[in-house]
């Protein structure tokens, strides 16, 4: 056979001879590619969309189920075929939700509804992962007024944006004696942030670090305070 031949097997058309472990075909809903390569040899590859691990209907190979329907009410336990009938009865399908619980879960749904719910769910828990950071803001106990305050701020506004924020203070050198400098510009630091963040974790001094974690506060504002005028801190 000259060049490279494509065959795509489908579930519902497998290609002769092909068994599943369940010997019915294809056990799971999958795709074979089959590349025809010359000399002999084939390279199959399976499918991991949603809607290839989800088993749904005749493909539920349980011999009890515990079902609920569309609104999550507890219908009890039974075989398959007869949770397949009552979802049929309602124009519906039966799809497995929960396929390791004992017995496994399944629900009575639109399945084509349930996988554009998955994956709405699916993509805003990745969307909040993403949008969701650890910043770092540093200070030293010295840090000038105008920059304690430009810093202050940075942390009111990740914070507003939805990120943690790991506030530290370095000390450098002698500055490790007078340990209760640092800890005076933390004290007032989250005093002044107490509208917008929530304590995590600290203070607490790591090696010459003075840090202390924070998240947002439900309820706050990434509104940030105004510089007040002149001073040290």
């Amino acid at each position: 056979m000259p060049g490279n031949v494509s065959v795509l097997y489908s579930e519902n058309h497998p290609p002769g001879g092909l068994q599943g472990a369940d010997g019915n075909g294809v056990g799971c809903r999958r795709r074979l590619r089959a590349s025809a390569i010359l000399g002999g040899g084939f390279i199959a590859e399976r499918s991991f969309r949603q809607a290839d691990r989800t088993r749904v209907n005749d493909r539920i190979r349980a011999r009890e189920i515990r079902v609920v329907d569309e609104d999550g009410g507890q219908l009890g336990v039974m075989p398959p075929f007869e949770a397949i009938k009552l979802a049929r009865e309602r124009g519906l399908d039966l799809v497995e939700i929960s396929p390791t619980a004992d017995p496994p879960v399944c629900k009575i749904t639109d399945f084509g509804k349930y996988l554009y719910q998955t994956s709405k769910k699916a993509h805003e828990q990745r969307k909040h992962q993403k949008g969701s950071q650890l910043k770092e803001v540093k200070f030293r106990p010295a840090t000038a007024e105008h920059d304690y305050q430009v810093r202050k701020n940075q942390i009111i506004r990740f914070l507003g944006e939805g990120h943690k924020v790991k506030a530290m203070i370095f000390h450098r050198g002698r500055e490790m004696a007078h340990q209760e400098v640092g800890r005076a510009k933390m004290h007032r630091l989250l005093q002044e942030i107490a509208d917008h963040a929530l304590v995590e974790i600290g203070p607490r001094m790591e090696a010459n670090i003075l840090m202390a974690l924070l998240a947002p506060k439900k309820g706050g504002t990434a509104k940030p305070a105004g510089t007040p005028a002149g001073g040290q801190a």
